[in-house]
């Protein structure tokens, strides 16, 4: 027997699935306001109240994270299929309409940054592009992009939505594997986001060093980080600063900026940070 699901609760628990909330109309939240305090102005009790507050703050949202992700039946699935079946279980995710980290929208950082001009321009690289909403996002006369995904079935959904669009002329998608890819060209900005969490932790390594290969010497790689959570199991996979850094300083990445992401969608917010890489030469090399 099927059951009509009312509206509001498939919003609800399409939240619950990957931590986000899809917005009505496709409208974006505003930026939030960052108010800072000079350090010298708080009383050392006062340093030590505010810091205990923010990490019990910390471990409830890890917590609730947590438990979010254990007691979910959707997510349960994924991780079953790519346990099954890891050379097709995306293609199957894709098949069976699961596919929690597709937010059917751009992402609205990103949507931010491109509006406010504070992208690089040239050739630009999404992985693990799924169905290609930043890709087409993002692209623009002075900005070719190319989305790749393992998913055969995610690149003709990518297809299918934007090849209309009145600036397809500026980006295209390809059906590749990321870490066998040998493009002609490299580029000058990259963006990662549900692609360094979905893949086995061991193939970090890997990643940095495809990422180092396929960005040019003054290129910049962006990070949206998530889930930073203390679950265990995935995919995805729980991240931190610290896994970033792990990988991509030995590869020579120096991060520019790492900030909380005040356009994180829904129940991400508090759990993704926006990091801003660039390779950087030693004085030895010099």
């Amino acid at each position: 027997m099927l059951a009509v699901v009312p509206r509001r609760l498939q919003r609800r628990l399409v939240s619950s699935f990957f931590g986000f909330t899809p917005f009505a109309g496709g409208t974006y939240p505003p930026p939030t306001r960052t108010i800072l305090v000079q350090a010298s102005n708080i009383s050392s009790t006062n340093k030590n109240s505010i810091s205990t507050k923010m990490e019990k703050q910390e471990q409830q949202s890890n917590k609730t994270s947590s438990t979010t992700i254990k007691s979910n039946p959707g997510l349960n699935k994924v991780q079953e299929l790519m346990r099954s079946d890891s050379s097709d279980g995306w293609d199957k995710c894709w098949e069976q309409g699961l596919t929690p980290w597709d937010l059917g929208q751009p992402t609205p950082v990103m949507v931010h940054l491109h509006q406010t001009g504070a992208l690089p321009k040239g050739r630009a690289l999404i992985p693990g592009c799924g169905s290609g909403h930043d890709v087409a996002a993002i692209a623009c006369p002075e900005r070719y992009v190319v989305g790749v995904d393992i998913s055969d079935k995610a690149i003709k959904r990518a297809i299918e939505l934007s090849s209309s669009l009145p600036n397809a002329d500026y980006f295209t998608f390809s059906k590749t594997d990321f870490f066998t890819w040998h493009p002609t060209e490299l580029f000058d900005l990259i963006f990662d986001y549900t692609f360094f969490c979905a893949i086995e932790p061991d193939m970090r390594s890997a990643w940095a060093s495809q990422m180092k290969y396929l960005l040019k010497p003054d290129g910049e790689l962006i990070t949206l980080m998530f889930p930073i959570s203390d679950y265990v199991g995935g995919p995805p996979y729980k991240v931190s600063v610290a896994d970033y850094e792990e990988v991509l300083n030995p590869m020579r990445f120096k991060a520019v900026s790492i900030v909380e992401n005040d356009l994180a969608i829904g129940p991400r917010k508090g759990r993704e940070k926006l990091g801003r890489w660039k390779k950087f030469i030693s004085q030895s090399m010099m």
